[in-house]
């Protein structure tokens, strides 16, 4: 018998406790057949030897941006810049740039935006007007979950109407005098996007391109875009088509698992026996449901968004944000309305991924998945609540009690750690994106970037897990921190349970998918996981980046 590969390196990290380590590793079409003496005496049509590198599963980004991050990639990059002269200057010279090619109608786009990279300030509205008068504007905060505008941008929107009222779960932000500051929170930047969206297909294929490409070179093998094809955080209806399109031309550089957001999901009927006793199952057509798809792009969780951002002060929290009297966020919708169509779509056959970032949303998030597993079962694929940001203690013991999964970003500690533990003040900063007590809890804990609101470096996220270090210096509770073990499983094995793909991904075993990550060293052992280089990324047997040449 001829193998297809042969894979070698001075170790090889299984994460399957039966076979830890191994130094050699064998592959036929995209499944692993063995290991070191199971494959013994066999040649092989290739051979990859790695020398003294480590070689890992395929890491996994269990929850992510993918299109938006990569549509971005061609828009200003507002997270270099320090101080609003840096800001108004960009923008000035983009205007010029459109200007001098004739282009007198296209909007300038940016991402990336921190008010704490400024002084904790938002560019004045009316200095953006003077810079691009009548050219629409958009500038895409750092947390995904507010923008910034010019009056232009909220002219085509209608907000200067004196019957404009703000659409349910967001708000355009006005000053004491009721004019727009150009800020836009939460769903009403829906507002601004349906100018724009949908983007078409061949857009998003070539957004996805760049990014994917981009995860290969970090190792990444397969992630979980968080929201597709609906709400304000989907880029077109038929997005899915878009992935399918950039798999079919080999333009899709890692596996993704694709979050239809609630939004996309309709009422639909059945035999009774599908939908017996009260109420209706919301899904897509044709009885599609959570883990539909192929081993390149699968449906994962539906994504429900609850609350909106910590650093936005729009997470829904039971206590006052620190210098924000009398704000404690917000629901992005009524509980009861959440309740009728979260559990429609849990009865239909999607597990459920609550974004929950403050505490009184992952209150309703744990109540919502109790009464689904109540009423209708529990799954095999566990629930997820999203961020997990500000958990009290008491919320670990409810949410370990309901088998669930969480996906706390630990890569937040180091960029905007500083900034998060500030907003809720020292007596809950022991509750931000827990990770020894989530352990602890007996709840699965995924590691995941969300992208682009921090990179998706996971070398860095992960030592960020193991020392909780902000970029101040400042340790973010030295008790939440975890091994550098565990810091690997939250981005291999924990990350495929989380996202029902254990069977195939996330450890070593013979069937699994030949996905590899090739580390320069051991993750476990290096003084540091963010120094550590990717040597190559290794997805179905295939070499999808290698930094040799």
């Amino acid at each position: 018998m001829q193998l297809d590969l042969i894979v070698r390196a001075r170790e090889i990290l299984t994460l399957n406790p039966v076979r830890p380590s191994a130094t050699t590793v064998g592959v036929i079409g995209d499944r692993i057949v063995g290991f070191d003496e199971e494959i013994a005496g066999l040649d092989a049509a290739q051979t990859l030897d790695f020398g003294a590198a480590c070689i890992t599963p395929g890491l996994i980004d269990a929850h992510c941006h993918t299109a938006w991050w990569g549509l971005g990639l061609a828009a200003l990059d507002l997270s270099r810049l320090r101080g609003l002269d840096e800001l108004y200057a960009m923008i000035a010279a983009e205007v010029a740039r459109l200007e001098a090619l004739g282009d007198t109608t296209s909007w300038v786009h940016g991402t990336g935006f921190n008010q704490s990279h400024h002084g904790g300030s938002f560019p004045s509205i009316a200095r953006l007007d003077e810079l691009t008068g009548d050219r629409p504007l958009y500038l895409r905060h750092t947390s995904g979950h507010a923008s910034i505008t010019n009056t232009a941008t909220l002219r085509l929107v209608g907000a200067e109407d004196p019957a404009f009222a703000d659409p349910v779960g967001g708000v355009v932000v006005r000053d004491h005098a009721g004019a727009p500051t150009g800020l836009v929170e939460e769903a009403a930047q829906g507002l601004v996007q349906a100018l724009l969206l949908p983007y078409s297909t061949d857009q998003l294929v070539t957004a996805l391109e760049a990014a994917t490409s981009r995860y290969a070179a970090e190792g990444i093998t397969s992630f979980s875009e968080a929201g597709v094809g609906g709400g304000w955080i989907g880029h077109s209806p038929i997005e899915v088509a878009a992935y399918q399109a950039a798999a079919e031309q080999g333009r899709l550089h890692a596996r993704a698992q694709l979050m239809p957001a609630l939004d996309a999901l309709h009422p639909i009927a059945a035999h009774a026996a599908d939908f017996s006793g009260e109420g209706a199952g919301a899904g897509l057509d044709l009885g599609i449901r959570t883990g539909f798809g192929d081993d390149r792009v699968r449906f994962g969780h539906v994504k429900v968004f609850l609350d909106g951002s910590l650093l936005g002060a729009t997470a829904a929290v039971t206590e006052d944000y620190c210098g924000h009297e009398h704000n404690t966020g917000y629901l992005l919708d009524e509980p009861e309305v959440y309740r009728e169509r979260a559990l429609g779509a849990y009865r239909a056959g999607w597990a459920l991924a609550l974004h929950a970032i403050g505490d009184a949303a992952i209150d309703l998030a744990l109540d919502l998945i109790a009464e689904a597993q109540e009423r209708y079962g529990v799954r095999e694929i566990p629930c997820r609540i999203e961020h997990f940001g500000i958990a009290r203690p008491d919320q670990l013991v409810r949410a370990g009690a309901l088998s669930i999964a969480v996906t706390p970003q630990a890569g937040f500690i180091g960029p905007i750690g500083d900034q998060m533990a500030d907003q809720v003040g020292p007596e809950r900063s022991a509750w931000l994106y827990r990770g020894r007590s989530v352990i602890d809890a007996g709840i699965v804990l995924a590691g995941s970037s969300d992208l682009p609101v921090a990179d998706n470096n996971l070398r860095r996220g992960m030592q960020s897990a193991v020392d909780r270090r902000t970029d101040s210096g400042a340790t973010l509770t030295a008790s939440e921190a975890i091994t550098p073990l565990e810091a690997l499983q939250t981005h291999t094995e924990w990350a495929a349970r989380a996202t029902g793909q254990l069977a195939a991904k996330g450890t070593l075993e013979r069937g699994k998918l030949a996905d590899f990550t090739v580390f320069s060293g051991s993750p476990l052992t290096a003084p540091s996981i963010a120094e550590l280089d990717i040597v190559a990324t290794v997805i179905g047997g295939e070499l999808s980046y290698d930094s040799r040449g």
